[in-house]
This record gives C-alpha cells, sequence and structure tokens, in this order.
C-alpha cells in the first residue's frame, strides 16, 4: 500500500464522520519514519497535523490544504522497578482503550477509570485526558517527542509539560509531535482512590477508597456506555468527538458571579456545580450550564444533534457537515454566555476552523 494518498478523505479517519479532504494523506509505520516524514515535511515547507484515532478531532468541510500524517505504528514495553511498580513505554500509536485493558489485565493500577476512551496514546499528555477522578498526568513519567526547532528527540519531564485541566505545554505547540509516552503504574489488583462521586456510587465505596480495578474499569466502561461514549457504529449517539466542551474553570469571584446570574435564570434555590480546582480555582458543569441555557438532550439541527444521551456531545445523526456542527455549537456557547457569563470552550482540535 502507497505510504502516500494524494487527496485523501479524512471523514472516514475520525469518530465524526465529518470534514473534507487532506492535499495528502501519509501514512508511517514506525516511530522513525514518523520522525523522517516530519523533516522531510518541513524540509519542503509543507503544512501538517497529526491525525490519530480521529477521536477528538473536527475537520473543516474544504479540508485540509496540507499533508495529515496519520500514525500506523504500536507497540508498548513493561520495565520493572525496584519498588514493585512498572515503566510502560508506550508508542504514540498505541490504541489507547486497548493499552488500558492490557495493564488492567496485566495487574496494573492507575490508568482503569480512563477504560473506554477512543484515540491514541500520542493524544493522551497534550489534553491530559481524563474521565471518571483520573489524569493520565498522575501517572506519566516522561513524553518522548521531536522537537521541530532543534531538530532532535528529546523527552519531557511532567513538569515540562505544564499539565492542567484537559490542557499542557504540548497543547497547540507545533514544534513538539509526541512520539511516545512513558507510564509509571502500580502493581497492585486494586484501583487507585477512587475520586469521583458517580463512580464511587456504582461501585459502592467511598470517595477516596479503593476497588478492584477491574470492577473500576468494567463500571466506567458501563457508564461511559450509558452515555454514548463507547464507539458503536450502529449508535449515532457515538458518531461524535466525544465532550464537545470542557467544563469551565473559574476564580472565585466568576463562580460567584455565575451563582448570582443562576439565581436570577433559574431560581433562588438553583446552584451551580462546583468542584475544586488547582490553584484555588472552581470547576462548574459544562453540561449543566447548556441544559440551564435550554437545550435538551436530543435536541437537533439539520444533521447535527445533541446525543440523547448527555448535552455534552454534539453527533452526527447521518450526514452532518462541520459548518453545521459549529453553528451549533457557537449557538449553545454564545446562548451560555448570555445568561451565565461564562465561555465555553471546545475540546476537540479544530482543523481548517476558527473558534
Amino acid at each position: 500500500m502507497d505510504p502516500i494518498i494524494k487527496n485523501a478523505p479524512l471523514a472516514p479517519l475520525t469518530t465524526l464522520r465529518i470534514g473534507g479532504a487532506a492535499k495528502q494523506l501519509w501514512t508511517v509505520d514506525s516511530e522513525d519514519e514518523c520522525v523522517a516524514a516530519i523533516k522531510q515535511l518541513d524540509q519542503d515547507g509543507e503544512k501538517f497535523f497529526v491525525l490519530g484515532g480521529g477521536s477528538n478531532v473536527v475537520i473543516a468541510d474544504d479540508g485540509f490544504d496540507g499533508t495529515a500524517l496519520h500514525l500506523a505504528y504500536e507497540g508498548a514495553e513493561h520495565q520493572q522497578r525496584d519498588d514493585d511498580s512498572f515503566a510502560i513505554d508506550a508508542s504514540a500509536g498505541d490504541d489507547w482503550a486497548l493499552l488500558v485493558d492490557a495493564l488492567v489485565e496485566a495487574g496494573l493500577s492507575g490508568v482503569e477509570c480512563l477504560a473506554g476512551i477512543p484515540g491514541l496514546v500520542g493524544a493522551t499528555p497534550i489534553q491530559n485526558v481524563g474521565a471518571y477522578g483520573q489524569e493520565v498526568a498522575t501517572t506519566i513519567e516522561a513524553v518522548r517527542v521531536y522537537n521541530r526547532a532543534t531538530e532532535q528527540v528529546e523527552e519531557l519531564t511532567p513538569e515540562q509539560c505544564g499539565f492542567g485541566y484537559r490542557t499542557s505545554a504540548l497543547k497547540g505547540n507545533k514544534d513538539l509531535v509526541v512520539l511516545g509516552v512513558r507510564f509509571l503504574l502500580e502493581r497492585s489488583p486494586l484501583s487507585a482512590p477512587i475520586g469521583y462521586s458517580e463512580l464511587a456510587k456504582k461501585l459502592d465505596v467511598e470517595l477516596g477508597e479503593r476497588a478492584e480495578a477491574e470492577a473500576a474499569r468494567s463500571a466506567v466502561l458501563e457508564l461511559r456506555g450509558a452515555k454514548g461514549m463507547v464507539l458503536d457504529e450502529r449508535d449515532h449517539d457515538t458518531w461524535s468527538a466525544g465532550s464537545f466542551f470542557t467544563n469551565p474553570i473559574l476564580t472565585a469571584a466568576e463562580f460567584e458571579q455565575l451563582g448570582q446570574r443562576v439565581r436570577e435564570h433559574c431560581g433562588d434555590e438553583a446552584a451551580a456545580p462546583r468542584f475544586d480546582a488547582a490553584g484555588g480555582m472552581v470547576k462548574s458543569s459544562a453540561a449543566w450550564l447548556i441544559e440551564q441555557a435550554g437545550f435538551s438532550r436530543g435536541e437537533q439541527r439539520g444533521q447535527v444533534a445533541l446525543s440523547s444521551k448527555h448535552t455534552l456531545a454534539l453527533t452526527n445523526r447521518g450526514d452532518a457537515s462541520a459548518a453545521e456542527l459549529i453553528a451549533f455549537a457557537h449557538e449553545i456557547a454564545a446562548r451560555v454566555d448570555e445568561l451565565f457569563a461564562v465561555q465555553l470552550r471546545p475540546e476537540p482540535a479544530l482543523i481548517g476552523i476558527e473558534w
């Protein structure tokens, strides 16, 4: 098979099944090929973006006037440490959900609550992927990158990665391309402490307690499945980019202002969800704000609809366009901003699309 395809449709390579073609699609089968391809593209002055599992991306209807660099390689190595922890050196092209399954089955703890998340390993540090009280940042020991500025392969420490809520110093940094990630996990049949109330309730444990890691993984998959967040070609609720908006992170003053607006628009007894975030900030719920702004599960605009299972996912009901999806997303964000003075931000990467 030719590794380079001209005028390549990208929609079939994304979970949204939306978007136009790339000028060319270059599929690489190893880390060395990936580095060589980037060097060649830079030498040629060719624009490119890295396309992994296609689960967290929205591609413009006009496509991409450059190269989509598609990762098609995998391979994770395990190394036991003296303290009975294990270092897992995973390739950027490894399937994340399959890797989590394999690690839990191997008796390793620390990522079990991140089961069922579609996409590849290389995307996880960029977004600091998280769900059900876990984030990859808590288990990452190093991220291997190709630095286009120095033309060298380098290892970044967690501090250099600058992890935050659904973000990192890698996000939006076009000089750094993730090649692999080294995770440090504990050998244990028990999960990491459960940090999400919905999951704790399902597992019948208190917050902060541990459960069987396999039970935690299974419970997460059930919860995700009920929200249409486990890929199923037959279920259009899974034809999405996952949660379209990140939960807003607010200062204490901004959250107080939000509370006032919520009481004005929703009644004196109403209160926005509140969760402590790093640096004295406060995290609230994008889904709650969307619902209070008057949007309902399953609400549709053309061929785009909010998931019938939860309001954070914008879904393709069959033949949607990127323009339709972004227009509905803007409508939602504008209404939330108008009522509550909170600006919702998109979580997926937008290729050829201005927000």
